[in-house]
């Protein structure tokens, strides 16, 4: 088994493993065969498992902020003579405190400022500390327990009808065999057989053509994509024609397979972005790109594999062969899109905040990564700006909002939310666009018992007399996600525990006010809580983070009416975009000031629309130049350069 780490070229290091100096890890993770790895004294334990494939739960990008990247450690034994000590004397013994390792009880890495903030007494005693700040200075056991690779996602969207016009198209020939009377060349012979196409031949046609006519008694099949002739198939596959398309969000990644003949998905897949160790958000993933030259190549090839898996199992659930893909279009934000292709993703992070290029040229399934036909195209939506990208430009297409005489508030809801208004008849402008900074308090991160949505997420909250819960999974609550967040702050809006300023009410006044839910008012390490279930609270810090997302968000869509000259109540219909939208109660989302105040029905969960546009760019090449026409039809309203931006979004902190 082949080690990596700094020294094997996948970080800082000198060179390879001289057997001197290093230190041995065992990494144990559910599902997975023990991982035996050696790096250099000093490392963190995140860092090395990240650099060996072993992914470590994180949403801060290893910093020490999230308190998700939990492990145990236990030592493998003495001193094996490389002069590794179990003290930390070797290394940087990480982020500790003036008295060392109180709590430790012997265990080899010694406990930091942080880990008692994530763990009791008991765990640390047992082991328990945060990877990225567990330094490596003794040969460990690692265990690590599992990642939900699966959260829950939304899959399908508003959509609309198209008429069916793809680009991949296949005409089954049969040919006359070539005489000494008639010496046509090959590809001359099938090309004139092309009544209804004019494609130009790629060199894996020609190379293929001829062999493929003469053992197919020349009854074969031609693939062309857009104008060109990439393949000769034996026999009549006509009726073979796929597609995948993908949505590359930064937390999670949708692949649907499309049957190009009929229009109709025969598959669809989701799991979690493998980039996700880098951090969940996209400025965690350009600051990594920064900080280590390496990491492009590693953010790079975890997109491609994400994708690559989703495109594996759509095709064998859908039962067709990978070599039938011929086209996969992709939606994603700027900073995915241009990670998925190796470019380098640091001006996106500062301003003036460029992207690469608006518009992608032709490109191959080969330059995702993704092995399918040899010669299949790819398509990517293109981007408006550096924060609204071809996610959101698909989900205007697939949505309509172009074609709408109707004041519609598109809002995709995550780390970065997108905002689009528009449009509007005697306004200036058709649709305007902008992104609003909601950090990650959505995705579960910077929240005390936060947790992505997956098995045992708390995903609703209802405060009547008793507090009923809905838990994905029907499992034991052991956390909480972004719905089940909002659902909770709004309902103790509701019944009066928290006050329009985001405080929970004194203690008196909640006896008073809701008797029966008053008892679950209490104080976790000097901080008010209120308990959900067991272990599992909304403490007084999460209703700030909550209010600073809604602020930001909120400040984003009232700007935009502003520039427009309109008024809310002008707003004839909100739909809330991506995964988190698909699971937000409208109601809740009204309550804490996230949408604008309109009757409920107005409010539509609109679903996974960025892998309904992607969809839409498969089935009709009509559609496709409908994208980049919106380019052109969308303004983009930086908020960053607003003078009125700071007041407002403090006066909408409150709820």
């Amino acid at each position: 088994m082949t080690e990596q780490g700094p020294a094997a070229g996948r970080g800082p290091g000198t060179g390879r493993d001289t057997g001197s100096g290093r230190v041995r890890l065992r990494l144990l993770a559910e599902g997975r065969p023990p991982r035996e790895v050696s790096v250099p004294p000093g490392v963190s334990v995140f860092e090395a498992a990240s650099w060996n494939g072993v992914a470590i739960d994180s949403t801060c990008g290893g910093h020490g902020t999230c308190r998700k990247c939990r492990i145990r450690v236990t030592a493998r034994g003495a001193d094996d003579g490389n002069g590794v000590s179990a003290t930390g004397e070797a290394g940087d013994p990480g982020d500790l405190g003036e008295a060392g390792d109180p709590d430790g009880a012997g265990c080899p890495v010694p406990v930091s400022r942080l880990d008692p903030r994530a763990f009791g007494p008991e765990q640390l005693r047992e082991g328990w500390r945060l990877a990225c700040l567990a330094r490596a200075v003794s040969d460990l056991e690692v265990e690590i327990p599992p990642l939900a690779t699966r959260p829950k996602a939304a899959t399908v969207g508003v959509g609309r009808q198209v008429i069916l016009r793809p680009a991949v198209q296949k005409r089954y020939v049969e040919l006359a065999e070539p005489t000494l009377a008639d010496q046509t060349p090959d590809l001359e012979r099938l090309l004139a057989a092309l009544d209804d196409l004019e494609p130009v031949p790629d060199l894996h046609a020609v190379r293929a053509a001829g062999k493929v006519m003469r053992a197919a008694d020349f009854k074969v099949t031609a693939v062309v994509v857009d104008d060109v002739l990439i393949d000769v198939e034996p026999g009549d596959t006509s009726g073979s024609r796929y597609g995948v398309a993908f949505d590359l969000g930064t937390t999670t990644v949708v692949a649907t397979l499309l049957d190009l003949s009929s229009g109709t998905p025969v598959a669809v897949r989701s799991m979690l972005n493998l980039q996700q160790p880098s951090g969940a958000d996209v400025i965690s993933r350009i600051s990594a790109t920064m900080l280590d030259p390496s990491a492009l190549d590693r953010l790079r090839d975890a997109a491609r594999e994400t994708m690559d898996q989703l495109a594996r199992e759509v095709c064998e659930e859908g039962g067709v062969s990978p070599g039938h893909i011929y086209e996969v279009a992709l939606a994603g934000n700027a900073t995915m899109v241009q990670l998925a292709l190796g470019i380098d993703p640091e001006p996106l992070g500062v301003a003036p905040f460029v992207m690469a290029t608006r518009a992608l040229p032709a490109l191959l399934a080969s330059d995702l990564g993704l092995r399918l036909h040899p010669r299949a195209r790819a398509v990517v939506l293109p981007a408006l700006g550096a924060y609204v990208g071809g996610d959101i430009v698909a989900g205007v297409l697939a949505s309509g909002m172009d074609r709408d005489r109707r004041l519609r508030l598109f809002i995709d809801v995550g780390t970065n939310c997108e905002i689009v208004l528009g449009p509007f008849e005697g306004r200036a402008g058709r649709l305007l666009a902008t992104a609003a900074p909601a950090g990650p308090a959505f995705e579960g991160a910077q929240i005390r018992c936060g947790m992505r949505a997956s098995a045992g997420a708390i995903e609703t909250v209802r405060l009547t007399p008793s507090v009923e819960l809905g838990v994905i999974g029907d499992v034991a609550p052991a956390g909480l996600c972004g719905s089940g967040l909002v659902d909770a702050v709004a309902e103790l809006l509701r019944v009066g525990l928290l006050d329009r300023s985001g405080r929970f009410v004194p203690e008196a006044q909640a006896v008073r006010l809701a008797p029966e839910l008053a008892g679950r008012l209490t104080t976790v390490g000097g901080e008010r809580v209120f308990t959900l279930a067991g272990d599992v609270f909304l403490s007084q810090r999460d209703v700030r983070e909550l209010q600073f997302a809604k602020a930001a968000i909120a400040t984003g869509w009232r700007l935009l009416l502003a520039e427009y000259g309109a008024a809310e109540s002008e707003i004839q219909q909100v739909l809330l975009a991506g995964s988190f939208g698909s699971y937000l109660s409208p109601a809740s989302a009204v309550r804490v000031g996230l949408v604008p105040d309109l009757a409920l029905p107005r409010i539509v969960s609109a679903g996974n629309v960025a892998g309904e546009g992607a969809k839409l760019a498969l089935l009709s090449v009509q559609e496709r130049a409908g994208a980049l026409a919106l380019l052109e039809e969308i303004h983009y309203v930086e908020l960053s350069d607003r003078p009125d931006f700071n007041d407002r979004f403090v006066d909408l902190l409150a709820f």
